[in-house]
């Protein structure tokens, strides 16, 4: 026999004396009626089975825009709108006409179209209570970091358990600060379906003064600068012209004349036109309107809501999104991104983007964004490559955001926005240019309280009998007796029904066919789109006047942001 065969029949004879033992361990444990000791868990293991297999390769166009219009209702106002500052893909056409690529045109996200309720009337109350308040995000981490091989992509960083202070920062030193902002519209609401929160981080340099020390003083001049600059209302001709109030900072640790009284000051509150710079360490980055700097940090993560928490958010998150800004382009650069979005769409290119699960996606703006989502036993996973896909439509191509996002640009002003997430207490404002408040013109402009107009319960609530009760709505208003969590919160009863609805969908873990928290089969959309008009331009009803941006301030000294 040769050596080489000698060492064939060797090595199976290992194998075989192995799987002996493995076989004999598994007896002794079963003989002893003990359960099986479970392997250690891999976060990366579903993405890399799943390979770079996208089925869907229309996944980043979401299921709202599958909405039946029919000439009277406008959700799509929201997200497709005229340009708007630097963002110049002016996609408001998209309200008139139905226009996707031969891909898109079938309707992919199939759970829409699926009656759940056999899998939700075996799920109870107590179920769906107990399985919500469980912590998913701690053992993320250390499954990550106790990876065989390491994990090469972003590790959660922020020890959400030690909490923050009383001005939002992380006390684990981590550099993470929360912030209180209103929720985007529709979808984002708690009333359909999840809760959410946000936090920021910026690079290393904003957060130590000239001499390299870390400076928390700093770090909060930078980022009152950015925040001044981020909810600037993008029709000022002038960014002079721009005000925002912003949370108490010191003017002397920067040498920067914030509220141009000629004189530096601590206790400034008020930002008026932009500094050309940032402070500190960060003192040779220039300040852009609408731009954040390069390397600044999103963690956002989506939760069920918890009736019983003052502020409706889950321990349990459904998902756990990271986003990184790796480069910076110039104004001409960012423009011709946008046009050839467009050119794109016109043409009916399928969207590609670099990267992987373990890294993340990278779109043309430079922005990288990686998701953690939950696997059939409720641990939080990496998504595979289609699961990624499926969240770059809103952060590349649409006409609303504001340099790719949309949370911070949305900041409770001043001191109070520097606070874990709570709606209460947030009046319900006009977008910047609007005269009315943001949520009623979203009912007024939609005929419902979500894209499908399928949310039975604010139907009930304030359109009864088919008209809007405005009157009701604009207690929610500034300087009204209600605010943003009594207008968007459900009923106790909604809530867990919600949850039922959510966790059907997570022990089928059909996230490739959609992951709309819907209670039922709605039936205000298409299953698939015939290209053409919506009906929406004849019945009068485009809109280009969607905004991020919100009016805080009356009119007067303080309307920035």
């Amino acid at each position: 026999m040769s050596p080489v065969s000698k060492g064939v029949v060797r090595g199976a004879l290992i194998g075989l004396l192995a799987l002996g033992l493995v076989v004999s361990a598994v007896g002794v444990w079963r003989a002893r009626g003990r359960p099986l000791p479970e392997p250690p868990f891999d976060p990366l293991a579903q993405a890399l089975a799943s390979g770079s297999r996208v089925d869907n390769r229309e996944a980043p166009i979401p299921s709202m825009c599958y909405t039946k219009t029919e000439g009277v209702s406008n959700p799509c106002w929201t997200c497709h709108t005229g340009g708007v500052g630097d963002n110049v893909m002016d996609d408001e056409a998209l309200q008139a006409e139905y226009a996707f690529s031969d891909v898109g045109q079938t309707n992919q996200w199939t759970n829409l179209f699926t009656d759940r309720s056999a899998a939700m009337a075996d799920i109870s109350d107590g179920e769906v209570l107990e399985y919500i308040r469980q912590d998913n995000y701690t053992p993320l981490r250390a499954a990550l970091l106790g990876r065989p091989g390491g994990f090469k992509g972003w590790v959660p960083d922020l020890d959400l358990a030690r909490g923050f202070d009383a001005d939002g920062f992380a006390r684990d030193g981590s550099g993470w600060r929360a912030v209180r902002y209103k929720p985007f519209l529709g979808t984002f609401w708690p009333t359909n379906g999840s809760t959410d929160d946000v936090f920021i981080r910026l690079p290393e340099p904003f957060r130590r003064d000239t001499e390299g020390h870390p400076s928390v003083e700093v770090y909060r001049l930078n980022l009152a600068v950015l925040e001044a600059a981020m909810t600037v209302d993008p029709a000022l001709q002038d960014v002079k012209q721009g005000r925002r109030r912003v949370e108490p900072v010191d003017e002397r640790v920067g040498g920067v004349d914030l509220d141009g009284d000629g004189v530096l000051e601590a206790g400034v509150e008020e930002v008026r036109g932009l500094p050309s710079h940032y402070v500190g360490g960060a003192a040779k980055v220039a300040v852009r309107k609408h731009y954040y700097p390069v390397g600044t940090e999103f963690l956002h993560t989506v939760r069920y809501v918890d009736p019983d928490a003052p502020t409706l958010l889950s321990m349990r998150m459904k998902e756990v999104r990271y986003s990184r800004k790796d480069e910076e382009h110039q104004d001409l650069r960012v423009r011709s991104f946008y046009q050839e979005e467009r050119e794109k769409k016109l043409q009916g290119r399928l969207p590609v983007f670099a990267g992987n699960p373990e890294l993340g996606l990278v779109n043309e703006f430079g922005w990288r964004l990686q998701g953690f989502i939950e696997d059939a036993r409720g641990r939080l996973r990496v998504q595979t490559m289609e699961e990624h896909t499926f969240c770059m439509g809103c952060h590349t191509n649409l006409g609303v955001t504001v340099d790719q996002t949309f949370g911070f640009p949305r900041k409770v002003p001043g001191k109070e926005g520097w606070r874990h997430q709570d709606l209460r207490g947030i009046p319900d404002v006009p977008q910047a240019g609007h005269a009315k408040p943001e949520v009623l013109t979203y009912f007024e402009r939609v005929k419902g309280g979500d894209e499908f107009r399928a949310n039975d319960e604010l139907l009930s609530r304030f359109f009864a009998g088919g008209a809007l009760d405005e009157a009701s709505v604009l207690r929610a208003a500034k300087g009204g007796d209600r605010d943003l969590a009594w207008l968007v919160t459900p009923s106790r009863e909604r809530a867990l029904a919600l949850g039922r609805a959510y966790m059907a969908l997570v022990r089928e873990q059909g996230f490739t066919k959609g992951r709309d928290t819907l209670l039922a089969p709605p039936r205000n959309v298409l299953p698939r789109v015939e290209n053409g008009s919506t009906g929406l331009e004849d019945a009068g009803l485009i809109f280009e006047d969607g905004r991020l941006h919100l009016a805080w301030e009356p009119p007067g000294p303080l309307t920035g942001g």
